[in-house]
């Protein structure tokens, strides 16, 4: 009698769209931190100021910042010091618009390895998610190192509050939407490809629609404050800026912020489910 072989892992096709094996994807947590290696070594490995664009981007940024809006514009930032209003914005911002980015192109980047070799196919964004956290984390020294050499120097004072404890679910929220926004696009673009031309665009749109370059206090009582009160990037930047360097913080639109992000991720992990199993035919 033929004995039945057993097999150390078996590859079934997914029933349905809400078939999701995240215990496969923690087996893999391996190739994860390798892909996240990858990411950052690949990127800087022909240039010529290597990991220093980390801190170079950002202090360009800002500088560009404070003479456009802070100095000609005039662009009020609540009595702070121009360039810690702006490179505390400016930071986390650039984690959202740089997860979003990197994982809206992760079917038309990853085509080639997904059509050879099998693996959780939701690895590749996660591990842009998080190699991009490296980049935050080191953007926030910088932050935390200009900051210190003004308080040094009297050209302000301490103002970090108890909602810097806060820091992890504000990561959280910023995850959850650059993550789930860009599995969302990116599933769209193995249909419609010339919709990755307009994201980086309508990333560019989106800064103008959150508290980065102003407070959202100085647009009470215009038209324009609870469209933007309500992007759920809002809060998260805001509770950012005023647990670093002082100012009123709302809870409830904080919480708001938290429950919108795991919606658009759940969205995501769903429309990106769906696509995985046919994406390779269409890209």
């Amino acid at each position: 009698m033929e004995q039945e072989q057993q097999w150390d892992l078996e590859i079934k096709a997914k029933s349905n769209v809400f078939d999701i094996d995240f215990k496969e994807i923690w087996r893999y947590r391996d190739l994860l931190w390798i892909f996240v290696y990858r990411e950052i070594a690949f990127f800087y490995k022909q240039t010529i100021l290597g990991p220093l664009w980390f801190l170079i981007q950002p202090l360009l940024t800002t500088i560009m910042f404070v003479v456009v809006f802070g100095n000609i514009a005039n662009i009020p930032t609540d009595g702070k010091p121009k360039i810690l209003f702006y490179l505390s914005g400016v930071i986390l911002w650039n984690y959202f618009a740089d997860a979003l980015n990197s994982t809206a192109s992760t079917f038309k980047d990853n085509a080639a390895i997904y059509g050879k070799v099998y693996f959780p196919r939701v690895i590749s964004p996660i591990a842009k998610v998080f190699s991009n956290l490296i980049k935050f984390f080191i953007q926030l020294i910088l932050f935390f190192a200009i900051y210190f050499y003004l308080v040094f120097t009297g050209a302000t004072t301490f103002e970090v509050n108890i909602n810097i404890l806060l820091m992890p679910i504000l990561l959280i929220i910023m995850i959850n939407l650059g993550l789930g926004m860009g599995m969302i696009i990116s599933s769209m673009t193995t249909k419609y490809k010339d919709l990755i031309f307009l994201v980086t665009f309508g990333v560019q749109l989106l800064m103008y629609a959150t508290p980065v370059i102003y407070s959202l206090q100085s647009l009470e009582g215009t038209p324009y404050y609870n469209f933007i009160a309500y992007n759920p990037l809002s809060p998260a930047i805001e509770c950012f800026k005023n647990s670093l360097i002082g100012g009123s913080l709302s809870y409830g639109m904080l919480l708001y912020s938290l429950i919108s992000s795991v919606v658009v991720l759940i969205v995501g992990f769903l429309i990106f489910n769906k696509t995985e199993k046919s994406f390779i035919d269409t890209i």
